[in-house]
């Protein structure tokens, strides 16, 4: 793991805000968390939502009004999966770089990106480090169907046709924010991970899993990233604390008891350096939004590092390891509730670190 970035209970955000202006949108990440800032997702376009705005470059991607899919039976099918490997090989032997590929986001379906990109050239300073996110490979694979309306998680060719492609746009991402000469920290969004055991994906392994992590993990660290991987809901969590990624982002407001499953698994990650992210700002329930305050929660985030203490891990140990977030990004919500979780997010932050 890199070791030139301290976490120390700053704050960051999860993707998504509900705006539907980019400028704006980066205005209020950098106001409310200017340490590690992150490009923005708006859901409220149809092309950025969190299958869609990954997907293009894909082979056989087949688009409509109303869907999209993978047509495996199109008759330019075969050269395009053969062309995608192609451009996959001439970019990994560096013999092109990343601009004129399909491993590149593009303005008109990641346009919060270039903005990101444009705000952030402004800073009088660097920042402690810069967010970016994708759709993890799982959750991408097990939510786009072909033409017969089956995920193509489970054709292997496809498969690995998703891995690569995430792999590479997200190590596209550290090389564009690797510019502005802080860590560059990508996470993987899996909200896919909760259903993993269920009768859904009964026919996916835990070395399925495992082989679609390392790949896309290295892929970032050889660009000299950090990753991370986000699930907003319980998880088989040992799948996730024993991967190769340096932060493991969590609902700690909702999950927390389940999370605690997993004790030497959790010990084991902080022993090697990983960082828990703790989504403690509700997003997920308005209710528990409206209800709780800073002070409500820094007592709340206290009680539950004091749970990890009686593990056997040093306190201080927790502090300087963790990330201060919401439980999950906050498209789904109005301006004003959003406001308020960034707002949440950020004092408890402030908090959290003048007693560290």
């Amino acid at each position: 793991m890199k070791t030139d970035f301290k976490a120390s209970c700053l704050p960051t955000l999860i993707g998504s805000l509900p705006v539907d202006n980019h400028e704006d949108a980066t205005k209020l990440v950098l106001e409310y968390t200017p340490e590690i800032p992150l490009w923005v997702q708006l859901p409220v376009y149809r092309q950025e939502g969190m299958i869609e705005q990954f997907l293009p470059g894909i082979p056989g991607l087949t688009t409509t009004d109303d869907k999209f899919y993978i047509d495996t039976s199109d008759e330019n099918f075969e050269a395009d999966y053969l062309l995608f490997y192609e451009e996959y090989l001439k970019v990994t032997d560096g013999q092109d770089d990343f601009s004129d590929t399909r491993f590149s986001l593009k303005p008109d379906i990641a346009a919060g990106f270039f903005e990101f990109i444009r705000q952030v050239e402004r800073l009088p300073e660097s920042p402690v480090g810069l967010k970016g996110q994708i759709t993890g490979p799982v959750t991408l694979g097990t939510a786009t169907r072909d033409q017969d309306g089956k995920a193509i998680f489970y054709d292997s060719r496809l498969r690995d046709a998703v891995v690569k492609l995430v792999a590479m746009k997200a190590r596209w991402q550290v090389k564009q924010l690797s510019v502005f000469n802080c860590p560059v920290i990508i996470f993987f969004d899996e909200p896919a991970l909760t259903g993993f055991g269920s009768s859904e994906f009964i026919s996916i392994t835990r070395e399925d899993i495992e082989v679609c992590f390392s790949e896309v993990i290295d892929a970032v660290h050889d660009e000299g990233g950090l990753t991370g991987v986000h699930v907003c809901a319980n998880a088989e969590w040992p799948l996730v604390l024993e991967s190769a990624a340096d932060i493991v982002s969590f609902d700690a407001y909702s999950y927390f008891n389940r999370f605690l499953l997993y004790p030497e698994q959790i010990k084991n990650f902080y022993t090697k350096g990983g960082i828990l992210a703790w989504g403690i700002a509700p997003t997920l329930s308005v209710q528990d939004l409206e209800k709780e305050t800073a002070d409500s929660l820094v007592s709340m985030w206290e009680e539950k590092a004091g749970q990890l203490a009686d593990l056997g891990i040093n306190p201080k140990t927790i502090s300087e390891q963790s990330l201060i977030t919401p439980s999950c990004g906050t498209g789904t919500l109005s301006l004003a509730q959003a406001t308020k979780a960034l707002e949440l997010t950020r004092d408890v932050s402030a908090i959290l670190r003048d007693n560290i």
